[in-house]
């Protein structure tokens, strides 16, 4: 038998209340250990990583935020820009933008900053696994790097 057998049995036995609420808030019905059909809408930082990772190749420019060209910061504007969030223009005012977070709770989509001397310098979107998507420096273009200092900061965008 299925999970979709069982359900008008479950919903005579959970009542009209609760399955008109089930019905009002889209939720589905599971038979124990079934796994949902369909996971929840990406979160704003999953479509601003998504943005950031469509642009992969894009050639490096200083002081460009796209759509073709990008810097590193440039890159982050545009990609949050997409989903409906601004951004101050640089690194820096980036950083002081966001909602620290520690390095135990980055999730993807958050922001990476570089620092050196109490400075920011550079800026990518984390992409899990100790990676980044970003714009690095003239000569390079928009890609996926392993993050290769342990002097970085973190940042949710709000």
């Amino acid at each position: 038998m299925t999970a979709q057998m069982h359900v008008p049995s479950l919903l005579s036995r959970a009542g009209a209340v609760s399955a008109l609420t089930l019905a009002a808030v889209g939720g589905t019905l599971l038979a124990p250990g079934a796994a949902p059909e369909a996971q929840a809408a990406p979160s704003y930082a999953d479509r601003a990583l998504s943005v950031a990772a469509s642009k992969k190749g894009a050639p490096y420019k200083y002081g460009a935020s796209g759509p073709s060209r990008f810097d590193c910061s440039g890159l982050t504007v545009y990609s949050y820009k997409k989903v409906g969030k601004s951004l101050p223009r640089t690194a820096q005012q980036q950083y002081n933008k966001t909602r620290h977070v520690p390095a135990s709770g980055r999730q993807k989509g958050d922001l990476v900053f570089f620092h050196s001397g109490g400075r920011v310098y550079h800026v990518g979107i984390y992409a899990g696994n100790n990676k980044i998507w970003h714009s690095p420096k003239t000569g390079s273009w928009v890609k996926l790097d392993r993050i290769w200092t342990s002097k970085v900061l973190y940042g949710r965008v709000r």
